[in-house]
């Protein structure tokens, strides 16, 4: 698109912004600009990576935590929908108590197909951050809960292979009360976010999502490889999931923006996108 505007400008007559800068800028764009046009602007959002920009928010997971005082909403990153996404649905199903641990083990693909550097020869493997919750992806979803109150014990480790296809979620939950493989399998076909697959290769999947997805995307928050899901000793769930890479971060996007302009209505405007999910890939 050709531009009309120059940047300010621009920020000063919309009425939601949504940055996609590159790591790190969407922090600079807000002090630069974004809080001089606060008066005018609904509402602004940053991407995964610029963590303190505003109140995370994940589509699905902590819509109640939302307030008119959230001016500044930071949209977590693709891998941390996924990881939440799993969380709120069999760790816990409405019982904030339930779920006594979560371990997962992300596991990157190098760069995506559209950009051209940073791909890695051999699979690569990264430091834990913080000795609570190992990387980034179980401390951001842990904070997303807390917006809601919720205190919860979760850690992640992460590492890249050498692919341009898709991430891929190792988790284990332990939980309280007792649980069959049956019902796993309920709970995850009972959530319009989540997608089921028996394809076990990160590139059929990422195949579909070209064809049948909207654009190319998977707007699911995750897809479950169905056949790796188990469940140990009654409390033990653990199974292998694929990340739709940005489509769920678009979905959280497009839902917060509509929360921004119609915050009493956007539930119901929203579900316009619903034709756009798969219940099994």
């Amino acid at each position: 698109m050709d531009a009309d505007f120059e940047t300010q400008e621009a920020i000063k007559r919309a009425s939601v912004v949504i940055d996609c800068t590159p790591s790190g800028v969407g922090h600079t764009n807000k002090e630069k600009y974004y809080k001089k046009f606060a008066d005018t602007v609904k509402g602004f959002m940053a991407q995964g990576s610029e963590h303190g920009f505003g109140k995370q928010y994940a589509r699905g997971i902590n819509d109640k935590a939302l307030t008119p005082e959230d001016q500044f909403i930071q949209v977590v990153s693709c891998n941390t929908h996924n990881l939440s996404c799993i969380v709120n649905t069999l760790g816990l199903d409405g019982k904030n108590d339930n779920l006594k641990e979560g371990r997962f083990v992300c596991i990157r693909r190098a760069n995506d197909i559209s950009q051209p550097s940073k791909f890695i020869p051999a699979p690569q493997v990264n430091a834990h951050l913080t000795d609570k919750y190992g990387s980034h992806h179980a401390q951001d979803a842990a904070e997303l809960f807390q917006t809601m109150d919720i205190d919860l014990n979760l850690f992640s480790s992460a590492m890249k292979v050498n692919s341009q296809y898709m991430h891929v979620i190792w988790f284990n939950l332990k939980v309280e009360e007792p649980i069959k493989l049956d019902d796993v399998k309920n709970l995850l076909n009972k959530n319009p976010l989540v997608a089921m697959t028996n394809k076990d290769i990160t590139s059929t999947v990422f195949s579909f999502g070209r064809d049948q997805g909207h654009y190319g995307r998977i707007l699911n928050q995750t897809v479950i490889v169905e056949q790796t899901l188990t469940v140990r000793n009654n409390h033990e769930i653990t199974g292998f999931c694929f990340t739709p890479q940005d489509g769920n971060s678009i979905l959280s996007s497009i839902a917060a923006t509509e929360w921004f302009l119609y915050p009493h209505s956007y539930e119901d405007k929203i579900m316009c996108l619903s034709d756009l999910f798969f219940d099994y890939i």
